[in-house]
């Protein structure tokens, strides 16, 4: 559905541009039995800055809140392998989680769980980050999706809602750090012309 300057996704309202980017950057091929979802974030912080948080795969928890440790397997290259203990408050301690797809050039990362205490089967994700002026200064628009079995007993618009909130959780605190270190670096604002 098209309103004005905004396109209305799986229940979520995203301006065209993102939808571009969406559709470019997140491609899922979702099953029958899977939901799937992509969240926006746009943060006061340029882009290198919060691209240096989201490409460490070897220390999430500079960012994700619920992330206690993480130990990486090898070098941070793609194929690497991360085993992550998990804070407790959720329905998990550890998850194995595999790089999928690093590139810094376009800003994307994608990953995939292989392994873990916890009911997300078949769980990937993919981040980007694209450069976006927000009040007149350098800003970052990221977006991260995903896609999920749905486990038995659950409904797809429940393991949506459970990992929707998970990420919306961790988008502000990767706004909040970003934006944080921003501050430090004292952008400067951008001309307009």
């Amino acid at each position: 559905m098209v309103t004005n300057n905004y396109i209305t996704m799986n229940g979520n309202r995203f301006t065209k541009v993102e939808e571009e980017f969406i559709k470019k950057y997140h491609k899922h091929d979702v099953k029958e039995n899977q939901c799937s979802s992509s969240l926006v974030k746009h943060i006061k912080a340029p882009v290198h800055l919060v691209w240096s948080l989201v490409r460490r795969f070897d220390q999430p928890q500079k960012y994700k809140p619920f992330v206690s440790r993480c130990v990486l397997q090898g070098d941070l290259q793609i194929g690497s392998v991360r085993e992550v203990n998990v804070k407790s408050g959720l329905p998990a301690t550890t998850s194995t989680e595999r790089l999928e797809y690093l590139d810094d050039d376009e800003h994307i990362l994608s990953m995939r769980i292989v392994g873990g205490d916890h009911r997300l089967k078949n769980y990937s994700s993919i981040v980007t980050v694209h450069p976006k002026v927000i009040d007149g200064r350098p800003g970052t628009l990221v977006i991260e999706s995903f896609v999920v079995d749905v486990p038995e007993g659950n409904t797809k618009d429940e393991t949506c809602y459970f990992v929707e909130a998970l990420i919306k959780c961790n988008l502000k605190s990767l706004a909040d750090v970003s934006e944080h270190l921003a501050v430090q670096d004292r952008t400067e604002p951008i001309e307009r012309m």
